[in-house]
């Protein structure tokens, strides 16, 4: 185990070398152009056209386009692969050294006497950097300040500053106050005018009347008030509010340094950035007044360390970095963006959200935004039913959070034994306690190919932990996910009790294939136990199924609503809630509302009670119950009102009132069903079929109606087609917001390496049978299953609207082929102990999802689409996928394909802007903020 194991044997070796692809980005940045064709077929057949249906994938080849020179890559089995095999031959090429060079301390030293040389030359002050706003205001400064700017504002906001004081003493990265005296020691050899105290410099000569006449903040208002949090030294007292009143004409650091209690911004310490990575949310604190006495000396680490108890552990904790005396949490500065101030108000919810994200389950209840509801799941079952960030990118945002490396993560393949391939599944109730509760055996994957290691090191690159499951799964990302998992669930029962022994740690670890190295855990992970403590646990833990204190019950007499279906382990439950603080009689405010909050049963998703509560429910039915108060952390990081929650909660006598009602429950997926029978699933092949149409028809434009998150978008961005625009639309914000940070993401990669078309794409909201005459006459329209989930009116209306409105040339419409059913039931249910007649009897007469208002047959559809397209002068041909044509019964998805006939349609269309823009981007837009930031 790893307590009996020394340190030195847990060291990682350090590495210099940058991969061929960043090496390219380095150097030729949006000017590097990959563009990635598909070759042939990996049994040697000739693979012409995209033929995604064939068994065995392509092979790919990669040309890669650069100013200088143009390189082709060897053939891959992978696109990744490709685009470096042709990064490795244009760095062989161009006689580029991959190594990294890390300058000596002495080359470091240099390198900081010229940067600061630049930072202070005219030629630095016209360009855009977050420093610039600090030098702009340093010139507004008045009387002995004029021109001043802070040592510490100069080390931070600059990151190649700070990069080179971190390679002279590396100590920087956790003592920021340490990188003084090195830069003071560089502006003397500039020179630089250093202040009395010795914590602000400024050049000597004065800036040329250009440039001190440019500042003009006259257009600005005088005052702005910006709302901040006061972190106490002394955990004794509690985190408050604050109001910052800055003016444009002045110092944000001036001001924030008086409320520290100090006299000017020279002396006031600023940590990295806190919370997000793109946040700039930061924690300013005062320099003791003992350290600034000798900052001139090389002495100031060793000062600090005589300062007992005057670490600040909360902020320490926050930022990962020493804090001493109270600290100022805010969200003000200067951005590349812009030379003026920007800010955002910082809330007491604020502060606590960063705190409880700094925890495994705080992770995940922050991305399925139910802080009060949502628990992290203890088993990966499969993708369809996870909901919420999964588990491999809540164990990298930990890591980051932590400042630790990014998990080294090593997939191992297996040989294959036949026979024994298994669907992932989620264990029996009875043998989830068998297995403590199902922490170690909840995901079935006996006989699989892949298995995962994964890896955690230290900053200074000792090995934390190290996770080696015994399972192995059939798909690598399956194997990968449940890996992860198992380290956030031991994880996250650490941050539950930090006082856990040694002892309990080591055994709880060994138990889900965890070894983990005590000595560097600890240090890694002290400061936690002074802010997190067991209270965590009163109302999730000590509560059992039916331990609800006050429950009271009100049940919706709608017989209509009522489904008689019971929710079993695996099922997914739709559920509303609102969840209230009480107190006292008459005392009631709303801490968290959720419409829509799906989980899946069984795999502990959500908070004990609830899921008791919800599996005794019936659709339709309207529970309340009250229970204990939670953890003020996470009370605070829901309330809106933080204030007077807070209030609240210290005037003692609080407790949870919650009320749900059960919207709806899935039992079985349709996904689960189609993946039992087709390979690949009907989801890929209907994007398939959508790409051959986009390929046949040249379209320019597509618009997706019902894009929901943005599936069917985000996989037609893996395929080079014609498109140049792409629009979604959909009622749900939520899935839009998911869609949108999908595809930023996407496009946003693809731009900057040059391999995408699209030069537009925009998400609204809105209803698919209203039109909007911005997304008037598209090239092609798809509605992929969608139809189904409406009304059958509605789907009516919805063929009315989009071809006599809407009228894109070339219209895809899919949905369920309802006499496919009774073979997508079968194999669902085989293998069961219920009688097969009985069961197909049953289910011949399901539909595939329980949120699916009707499914037609074959006639039913062919008699919708050829009536739609008579009476609107379109033509339509029937196909599908999933199944053979001819054969009965039928395709699993039936498909028609509609095309306008003519141009008869209207050339001018009146101004109708139905829809929100939820999301909007272009490539223009991110080329030039690429073009800013160079």
């Amino acid at each position: 185990m790893g307590s009996q194991e020394t340190p030195a044997v847990a060291l990682k070796k350090k590495t210099v070398t940058l991969t061929p692809k960043a090496i390219i980005h380095q150097k030729f940045g949006v000017n590097a152009v990959y563009k990635v064709e598909e070759v042939q077929n990996s049994d040697g057949n000739g693979c012409p056209g995209l033929n995604l249906s064939r068994k065995g994938s392509c092979l790919f080849r990669c040309s890669l386009q650069l100013p200088e020179v143009t390189v082709v890559s060897e053939l891959c089995k992978k696109k990744k692969d490709a685009e470096h095999s042709a990064a490795e031959k244009a760095i062989e090429k161009l006689g580029i050294n991959p190594t990294l060079s890390i300058p000596t301390a002495q080359e470091a030293r240099d390198e900081v006497v010229g940067r600061l040389s630049y930072l202070f030359s005219d030629a630095f002050y016209t360009t855009v950097h977050p420093l610039s706003g600090h030098f702009r205001v340093a010139l507004l400064r008045k009387d002995h300040l004029y021109g001043y700017v802070p040592v510490s504002v100069l080390s931070l906001f600059d990151s190649k500053l700070i990069n080179l004081c971190k390679c002279i003493n590396p100590e920087i990265e956790s003592k920021p106050w340490l990188v003084v005296p090195l830069i003071l020691e560089a502006a003397a050899r500039v020179p630089l005018l250093i202040s009395e105290n010795h914590l602000s410099m400024r050049r000597p000569s004065p800036y040329p009347p250009e440039v001190v006449e440019a500042i003009d903040n006259s257009n600005l208002p005088e005052r702005t008030c910006i709302k901040a949090v006061r972190v106490p030294c002394s955990s004794d007292k509690i985190v408050e509010p604050l109001l910052l009143n800055v003016s444009t004409n002045g110092y944000y650091l001036d001001v924030i340094a008086q409320e520290l209690g100090v006299t000017d911004a020279s002396k006031v310490l600023i940590s990295r950035s806190v919370g997000k990575a793109s946040s700039e949310t930061r924690l300013y604190f005062s320099a003791p007044q003992s350290y600034m006495l000798n900052v001139s000396s090389d002495s100031g680490e060793e000062v600090l360390n005589e300062q007992e108890g005057t670490l600040n552990t909360r902020a320490s904790y926050l930022s990962g970095q020493d804090i001493y005396g109270d600290a100022i949490l805010a969200f003000i500065g200067y951005t590349w963006k812009s030379t003026d101030i920007s800010y955002e108000d910082v809330s007491l919810r604020s502060y606590y959200r960063i705190l409880i994200n700094k925890t495994p389950d705080g992770v995940y209840k922050l991305s399925r935004e139910a802080i009060l509801a949502a628990e992290l799941p203890v088993a990966f079952t499969t993708r369809s039913n996870w909901r919420g960030s999964y588990p491999r990118d809540i164990l990298c945002t930990f890591c980051r959070q932590h400042r630790l490396s990014v998990p080294e993560i090593i997939p191992l393949e297996n040989l294959e034994v036949p026979g024994l391939h298994k669907k992932l599944k989620l264990t029996d109730s009875r043998e989830q306690e068998t297995n403590g509760g199902g922490l170690a055996e909840s995901v079935a994957g006996v006989g699989g190919t892949f298995k995962c290691e994964i890896k955690i090191f230290s900053r200074s690159q000792e090995l934390v932990l190290w996770c080696t499951p015994k399972k192995s799964f059939k798909k690598q990302s399956d194997a990968i996910q449940d890996a992860a998992l198992k380290i956030l669930t031991w994880l996250n029962n650490y941050f539950k009790n930090p006082k856990m022994s040694v002892e309990n740690l080591t055994a709880s670890a060994h138990e889900i294939d965890i070894q983990f190295y005590p000595q560097c855990f600890i240090k890694e992970f002290e400061l936690c136990q002074s802010v997190h403590n067991t209270s965590r646990l009163l109302s999730s833990d000590c509560l059992s199924n039916t331990g609800l204190s006050k429950s009271t019950i009100f049940s919706v007499n709608d017989s209509d609503h009522m489904s008689g279906i019971s929710l079993s382990t695996g099922s997914l439950a739709c559920i509303s809630y609102s969840i209230y603080l009480l107190a006292g009689e008459c005392m009631k405010e709303l801490l968290e509302r959720n419409e829509e909050f799906e989980f899946e049963i069984g795999v502990k998703a959500v908070f004990p009670h609830l899921e008791a509560v919800v599996t005794q429910m019936s659709v339709g039915q309207s529970i309340t119950y009250n229970v204990e108060v939670l953890a003020h952390d996470l009370i605070m990081a829901a309330a809106t009102d933080s204030e007077r929650i807070l209030s609240l909660l210290n005037s003692g006598g609080c407790s949870l009132e919650y009320s749900i009602t059960l919207l709806r429950v899935t039992e079985p997926l349709e996904e689960r069903m189609e993946q039992a029978l087709f390979s690949p699933p009907l989801s890929k092949q209907r994007v398939e079929f959508a790409l051959q149409q986009i390929r046949e028809s040249c379209a320019a434009s597509l618009i997706d109606f019902g894009c929901g998150s943005g599936s069917l978008l985000e996989s037609l961005l893996a395929y080079p087609t014609s498109l140049e625009k792409v629009v979604g639309v959909d009622i749900s914000q939520r899935s839009l917001a998911r869609a949108a940070k999908i595809l930023h993401t996407k496009l946003t990669t693809k731009t900057e390496a040059g391999s995408s078309q699209i030069k537009s794409a925009v998400l609204y909201d809105g209803s698919i049978t209203t039109f909007d005459s911005r997304v008037y006459g598209f090239d092609i329209g798809t509605c992929l299953e969608v139809i189904e989930h409406m009304e059958e009116d509605q789907a009516f209306l919805f063929g009315d609207v989009v071809l006599r409105f809407f009228c894109p040339k070339v219209l895809i419409v899919s949905t369920p082929n309802f006499e496919y059913n009774v073979i997508l039931h079968k194999s669902t249910v085989q293998g069961q102990e219920d009688d097969p007649d009985e069961k197909n009897q049953s289910q011949s007469s399901k539909f595939r999802n329980h949120d699916h208002k009707f499914e037609w047959t074959r006639e039913q559809f062919n008699d919708w689409a050829s009536k739609l397209a008579e009476k609107h002068n379109y033509s339509v041909t029937f196909s599908g996928v999933g199944g053979v044509d001819g054969v009965e019964p039928g395709y699993a998805s039936q498909i028609a394909v509609f095309r306008r006939g003519g141009d008869n349609f209207p050339e001018y269309v009146n101004i109708n802007h139905h829809y929100n823009v939820i999301w909007d981007w272009s490539s223009q837009q991110q080329f030039n903020m690429l073009k800013e930031l160079k």
